[in-house]
């Protein structure tokens, strides 16, 4: 059975947005083919690989729409990303463009869609931010793994990953000399 995976960036405290919704405090850098020797941009690369489907919310797919297909300096990562099947979860889209690439489609009923997905053969689900749609997935058992990339960095105010108690089991902790850790828990 394929597994649903949250990836969310994240400060030390715990911020997973700040209090403007933005991610300033995102430690990534572009990806260039020809660095191979990366250890956290090959540990991004293997996880894309291990995904065939996007989940998005409305929220993050509208913030995304704009920047993703066109994204010049994102390499292979980013034409791995504008190729994988996308979901957005919606209540007021009709539809869900993006770029040349192929066009979102809108579910009204994320955990529904989910289920059925994870019955389907192919690779693993990814639920790309949208921290809403994920505190409801959480709430009805559909995530299995929260993948959370740490930055060096605090806001002391915004948005927290989790607003309720969760018991967690760490399945991987690996440092990055960018300073960022993943962090890597079962559900």
């Amino acid at each position: 059975m394929r597994k649903l995976i949250v990836q969310q960036w994240v400060t030390v405290d715990n911020i997973a947005a700040e209090e403007d919704g933005g991610l300033s405090f995102v430690s990534g850098e572009p990806f260039d083919d020809e660095v191979t020797d990366n250890p956290f941009q090959n540990n991004l690369m293997g996880f894309i690989d291990s995904v065939d489907t996007l989940i998005l919310g409305a929220n993050t797919y509208n913030q995304s729409k704009d920047y993703w297909p066109y994204a010049e300096g994102q390499g292979e990562y980013g034409k791995k990303l504008n190729n994988l099947t996308k979901f957005v979860a919606s209540s007021k889209l009709d539809d869900a463009p993006w770029g040349d690439f192929p066009a979102a489609t809108v579910t009204r009923d994320p955990v529904a869609t989910i289920r059925e997905l994870k019955e389907q053969s192919g690779k693993d689900l990814w639920l790309w931010g949208s921290l809403t749609l994920m505190r409801s997935l959480l709430d009805a058992g559909a995530i299995d793994e929260v993948r959370m990339l740490v930055c060096p960095s605090s806001r002391g105010k915004g948005t927290h990953l989790f607003e309720d108690q969760r018991n967690l089991k760490l399945l991987e902790a690996t440092p990055f000399d960018n300073g960022v850790v993943l962090l890597r828990y079962e559900v």
